[in-house]
C-alpha cells in the first residue's frame, strides 16, 4: 500500500498515466481540438432541420410537395372583429366601419398581403357576432415575427376607435413574437443560470475555489466543441434549436459528473497520505474506468433515439451522444494532466468552513464517509429484506399514476394557460370558429390542377368536408397554378379540444378524401396542419417506442455484464434503473396529468404529458442514472477484489460514494430545476421530470435499494456463468493499491483477474 511503481491495465489508467506525464501535450491537444472543432463547425455551418425531415406520414410528405414546388407558404395572420354585446353584429354599420378600418390600417402598414374581408370570404360566425379578416405577412414565413410589430400597433389603433367591438389578432407570426417576447429571454436565463448553479454547488463540494472551476472549466470546452461538431455533423444529419438545448444539459450535467468523480477520488487518495502521483494513478485506474463505463453506456441510451426515425429525436440524440463522448474523453485525457499541473494547487481559494480539512476535524480525521448515509446504510444492512420491501413499495406506489398516461402534443392554452393574452384570443377565435385558429391543410398535387377533374373534385371536397360533419367551413382553397399544387384549408369541428378535432380529421382522411380526390388518376392529397402533425408525430413515436426500449436495454445489459463480469449485477442494474424511470413518470403524470400538487410547482394540471416526453425521459434518464450505478458498483466491485466480504465491500463503497454522487445529484436536480420554473409547460414537465428522477436515483435506489438487493444477494452478486467466460473481458481495473495486494480467494463462476 506505499507509494511505490505498481502497473494498472485499461484504457482509462493508460490514457491518464500518459497524460500526467505529458501535462502541456495533453492540455495543448485538448484545447487545439476544441479551437479546430469550433473553426471546422463555423466554417461548414449548420443545416437546420425542415419541415419535410420534421414530420412524418402525411405531414412530411405535405410538406416535401409544397418544398419540391420551390412554394414557400407565407406566414397567415387573423384579425377577430368581435362584437362585445349580444346586438352587435356583422351586419351593423359600426361592425362593419371596424372591419373597413382593420383592413385600411394592415394594408397601410406595406407589410401584408392578400387581405381578405369577411364578408367577402364567409368567414362569419353563425351567431353572426364575430368575423375574421385575414391577410398574410410578406417575407420569409420563419421571420415573420420580426416584422409584425407594426401591423399588430396597427390594429391596436383601430381597437381604440371602435369600443363596441373587439379587436384582436393572430396567427403564426404574431405569436411567435409574442413567445419570443415572453419566453425567449426566459430559455437565456435559464440556461446561463445553469453554470452559475453548478459552480456554487460545486464550492460547497469542494470547499475551493480552483477545485471548483476544473469540472465546470472542462464542462464548458466540451460543450463548445460539441458546438462545433454539431454544425460538422448536421450536413449528414440537420439539426434544431431542441438539440442544442439537450446537448447543453446533458454536457454540464456529464461534464461536472465526470470530473467530480474523479477529482473526489483524487483528493481521497491524497488525504489518505498518498502522494500526488500515486494518487492520480489510483483516480486514473478507478474513476477514470468508471467514467469510460458509464460514457460509453450513456451514449448507447443516447444513440437509442437514433430508432425512432422522428428527425427530432435524432438529432437530439447524435448532439447528445456526441457531447457525453467528448466530456468522457476529456475527463481520461485533459483532467489528469490538469491535476498534474496543478498539484496541491488544486487546493488554492479554500472558503472557511466548507474544506474538507474542517470537515475532517469535525468528522474524527476522516473524510471517507457520510454520517447521514452511515446511519442509513447500518438500518438497510441490518434488515435488507424489509428495507427491499418498503422501499420498492413505496416506488411502485410513485409509478402507479403512470399506468393512466396521456400523451397528446398540448395546445396553446394548455402550454400557456392565462399567462399571456393572445391566449384567450385562441380560444375566442375557436369557439366562434372551431378549428378555424388550426385547420386542417389538404396539399393537392396533380398533372394538370386546372384540369376539369381535379377542379370538380376541390369542389366535391369543399361540400363533403362540411355535409359529413368534420368541418362547419368555410373551406378555402388557394391555387398555385404554375406549380400544379393547390392548398384545401379545412376548419376541424373540435377546434382546441384535440381528442374531438382527431375525429374529424379521421373524417376527412378515412372518408372525404377517398371518396373525392381518391377518384381522380395521378392526384396527391396528404393532410396536414396542427392536428394532423399532433396524430402523425404520436404514432410515430408509439410505434418507435418497442425498439427503443428494446436497444437501450439490451445494450446496457450487455456492457453491464461485461464491464463487470456479472450475470446479477447485470439483471439488477436494469431492474433498477427501469423502476426510477417508472417513479419518474408516475410523479408526472400525478402532477401535470391529474393536477395533484400542482401548485407546489407553479404548474397547472393540464390533462395530459407532451407526446415527446416520456420516451426522452427513458433514454436520457436510463443514461444519466447509470453513472451512479456505475461509480457505487465500481467501488464496491473494488472493495471486493481487495478482500473485503461482500457485506463490508457494499458498506465501503456505498458510504465512500455517498457526498461525491450527492453533490452531483444537487447538481443535476438544480440545473433540471431551473428549466422547471419556465412558464412553458412542456419544459416544465420536462424540469420537473429529471429533478424528480435524479432524486429518487441518487437517494433511494442507490443509497436503499442498491445496498438491500446485493446484501440479500451476497455472493451471488459475483455470479458469472463459466460458459460466458467467452465473452470479451471488460472488467474494471482496480487500483495500484488493489494490484500489489494479494488477489481474494476467487468466487466460483468468476474469474478476478489482477
Amino acid at each position: 500500500m506505499g507509494n511505490g511503481d505498481t502497473r494498472v491495465r485499461g484504457i482509462a489508467a493508460r490514457a491518464g498515466g500518459w497524460s500526467a506525464r505529458h501535462r502541456w501535450a495533453a492540455v495543448g491537444i485538448w484545447l487545439l481540438f476544441v479551437v479546430l472543432a469550433m473553426g471546422l463547425g463555423s466554417a461548414a455551418g449548420t443545416v437546420e432541420l425542415k419541415d419535410s425531415d420534421q414530420l412524418s406520414g402525411e405531414t412530411g410528405r405535405a410538406a416535401a410537395i409544397a418544398e419540391e414546388a420551390g412554394i414557400d407558404e407565407p406566414a397567415g395572420e387573423t384579425v377577430l372583429i368581435q362584437g362585445k354585446d349580444a346586438g352587435v353584429k356583422a351586419t351593423s354599420a359600426e361592425f362593419r366601419a371596424a372591419v373597413d378600418a382593420v383592413m385600411k390600417a394592415v394594408e397601410g402598414t406595406g407589410k401584408v398581403t392578400d387581405v381578405t374581408s369577411p364578408y367577402d370570404t364567409d368567414t362569419i360566425s353563425k351567431d353572426g357576432r364575430s368575423a375574421l379578416v385575414q391577410f398574410d405577412m410578406r417575407g420569409d414565413a420563419d421571420t415573420a415575427g420580426e416584422r409584425v410589430e407594426p401591423v399588430l400597433k396597427a390594429v391596436d389603433e383601430v381597437q381604440k376607435n371602435h369600443e363596441a367591438v373587439r379587436i384582436e389578432e393572430i396567427g403564426g407570426a404574431s405569436m411567435n413574437k409574442t413567445f419570443d417576447d415572453a419566453f425567449g429571454d426566459d430559455f437565456k436565463q435559464a440556461e446561463y443560470s445553469a453554470v452559475p448553479v453548478a459552480l456554487g454547488i460545486l464550492l460547497v463540494a469542494f470547499g475551493a475555489l480552483v477545485a471548483a472551476l476544473v469540472p465546470v472549466l472542462l464542462a464548458i470546452t466540451a460543450i463548445m466543441a460539441t458546438m462545433g461538431l454539431m454544425g460538422i455533423v448536421s450536413h449528414f444529419q440537420p439539426m434544431d434549436d431542441a438539440s442544442s438545448s439537450v446537448m447543453l444539459l446533458v454536457g454540464l450535467a456529464v461534464g461536472v459528473d465526470y470530473c467530480l468523480f474523479y477529482l473526489r477520488r483524487e483528493r481521497e487518495e491524497r488525504a489518505a497520505g498518498r502522494d500526488p502521483e500515486t494518487a492520480l494513478r489510483i483516480a486514473a485506474a478507478t474513476s477514470g474506468r468508471a467514467i469510460v463505463v458509464s460514457g460509453v453506456t450513456v451514449c448507447v441510451a443516447m444513440a437509442g433515439m437514433l430508432f425512432t426515425g422522428i428527425a427530432t429525436f435524432k438529432a437530439m440524440g447524435l448532439a447528445s451522444l456526441m457531447v457525453v463522448a467528448v466530456a468522457m474523453v476529456g475527463s481520461v485525457t485533459v483532467l489528469p494532466a490538469v491535476l498534474s499541473l496543478l498539484g496541491t494547487r488544486v487546493e488554492k481559494g479554500r472558503i472557511p468552513f466548507l474544506h474538507p480539512d474542517k470537515r475532517r476535524k469535525t468528522n474524527g480525521g476522516s473524510d471517507n464517509g457520510s454520517r447521514f448515509w452511515t446511519g442509513v446504510l447500518r438500518v438497510v444492512l441490518a434488515k435488507p429484506a424489509i428495507s427491499l420491501v418498503v422501499a420498492t413499495g413505496a416506488l411502485l406506489a410513485i409509478a402507479a399514476p403512470a399506468l393512466g398516461m396521456k400523451t397528446q402534443n398540448l395546445t396553446l392554452d394548455q402550454e400557456f394557460g392565462d399567462s399571456l393574452p393572445i391566449v384567450a384570443t385562441y380560444e375566442r377565435v375557436n369557439e366562434a370558429f372551431p378549428g378555424g385558429s388550426d385547420p386542417a391543410e389538404v396539399v393537392v398535387k396533380a398533372d394538370d390542377i386546372n384540369s376539369a377533374e381535379v377542379k370538380s373534385a376541390i369542389a366535391d371536397f369543399r361540400e363533403r368536408a362540411v355535409s359529413s360533419g368534420a368541418s362547419r367551413g368555410p373551406v378555402e382553397v388557394k391555387v398555385h397554378d404554375s406549380k400544379n399544387v393547390a392548398f384545401v384549408y379545412v376548419p376541424l369541428v373540435g377546434g382546441s379540444n384535440l381528442d374531438k378535432a382527431e375525429k374529424s380529421l379521421e373524417i376527412i382522411r378515412d372518408d372525404v378524401r377517398p371518396a373525392t380526390f381518391g377518384e381522380v388518376d395521378g392526384v396527391e392529397a396528404p393532410v396536414t396542419g396542427q392536428v394532423a402533425g399532433s396524430k402523425d408525430f404520436n404514432d410515430q413515436l408509439v410505434s418507435a417506442v418497442a425498439p427503443v426500449f428494446a436497444f437501450v436495454v439490451v445494450f446496457a445489459f450487455l456492457l453491464m455484464l461485461l464491464s463487470f463480469r456479472s450475470l446479477t449485477i447485470a439483471i439488477t442494474s436494469i431492474v433498477l434503473n427501469l423502476l426510477s424511470v417508472g417513479a419518474a413518470y408516475g410523479i408526472l403524470v400525478a402532477v401535470f396529468q391529474h393536477g395533484w400538487g400542482a401548485s407546489l410547482v407553479g404548474a397547472e394540471g393540464v390533462g395530459a404529458i407532451i407526446t415527446w416526453l416520456p420516451l426522452f425521459l427513458f433514454v436520457i434518464l436510463f443514461g444519466l442514472s447509470m453513472d451512479y450505478h456505475v461509480f457505487v458498483v465500481s467501488r464496491i466491485r473494488e472493495a471486493r477484489l481487495r478482500g473485503l466480504t461482500t457485506r463490508d465491500a457494499i458498506q465501503h463503497g456505498v458510504v465512500t460514494t455517498a457526498g461525491v454522487i450527492t453533490s452531483a445529484a444537487v447538481i443535476m436536480v438544480a440545473v433540471f430545476a431551473i428549466f422547471g420554473t419556465l412558464s412553458m409547460q412542456s419544459m416544465k414537465q420536462m424540469g420537473v421530470g429529471l429533478a424528480a428522477a435524479v432524486l429518487i436515483d441518487a437517494t433511494i435506489i442507490r443509497g436503499v435499494l442498491l445496498p438491500a438487493v446485493m446484501a440479500m444477494l451476497g455472493e451471488r452478486n459475483w455470479y458469472f456463468p463459466k460458459w460466458l467466460n467467452r465473452l470479451p473481458d471488460l472488467s474494471h481495473d482496480e487500483s495500484p493499491e488493489a494490484a500489489a495486494s494479494p488477489p481474494p480467494p476467487a468466487v466460483e463462476g468468476e474469474r478476478v483477474r489482477v
